[in-house]
């Protein structure tokens, strides 16, 4: 399948390697592409230089956000959340009619500090404000609350872990959990409808004390039942 993957960071990299493995055919979006592949030195969040990966992993292309996705048929958002919004708008209503938008990001707010909160909670989510800003887009909600590492390997754990798909449209759905299954997700919950990712965007604080307990990503939440 043609994808694109909105945003250069961990997540967007790691998964852009995982589907051309998988044989999809994968873009990169970003606001400035030229800019992007000058990049020599590691960003904030101490990922190494956009050059050197570029340069690793060259079957993957650049391009800025609204060409990335004009030719794909899926448009994974792995922006980060605060800025999501931003981001789809470049894409533009156009550039997303009638598409799958698998949404993996977290509407996290760091304005005081560590650890973030949510920018919103409760009655919303950034999932649903997503699908209400481009109604014609098939929003598919999921793989927020693991890791980019088991995001796209999810066999790194040794016990398979559950995932969650939260959206309006079945068909969109039904692609993502396909997708999900090539990624080696064993264990996928079907929600409902895209208001359900208000439950799975409030596990990141939950996610994040975990993370700070164990001292490591590398873990997954597991329904049993």
């Amino acid at each position: 399948m043609r994808i694109a993957i909105l945003g250069t960071g961990s997540v967007g990299r790691t998964l852009a390697a995982r589907l051309i493995e998988l044989g999809h055919d994968v873009t990169l979006g970003t606001r400035d592409a030229q800019a992007t592949l000058a990049r020599k030195e590691a960003d904030a969040l101490g990922n190494a230089p956009f050059a050197d990966w570029a340069a690793a992993n060259p079957d993957v292309t650049v391009r800025g956000f609204a060409d990335a996705a004009s030719g794909a048929e899926i448009v994974i958002n792995a922006t980060n959340g605060s800025a999501s919004m931003d981001a789809l708008a470049r894409v533009g209503m156009e550039g997303l009619d009638g598409k799958v938008v698998l949404d993996l990001a977290n509407p996290l707010d760091f304005s005081r500090g560590m650890p973030p909160t949510l920018l919103v909670k409760d009655t919303d989510s950034l999932g649903e404000q997503i699908q209400r800003a481009f109604p014609t887009a098939r929003v598919v909600k999921s793989l927020n609350a693991v890791t980019a590492d088991l995001m796209a390997h999810p066999g790194n754990l040794p016990e398979a872990g559950t995932v969650f798909v939260s959206g309006n449209d079945a068909d969109a759905k039904h692609i993502v959990t396909t997708l999900l299954e090539e990624f080696g997700h064993q264990d996928i919950i079907d929600l409902g409808d895209i208001t359900t990712a208000r439950g799975t965007e409030m596990l990141l604080p939950v996610w994040l004390r975990l993370y700070s307990a164990l001292g490591t990503p590398a873990f997954n939440f597991k329904i049993v039942r």
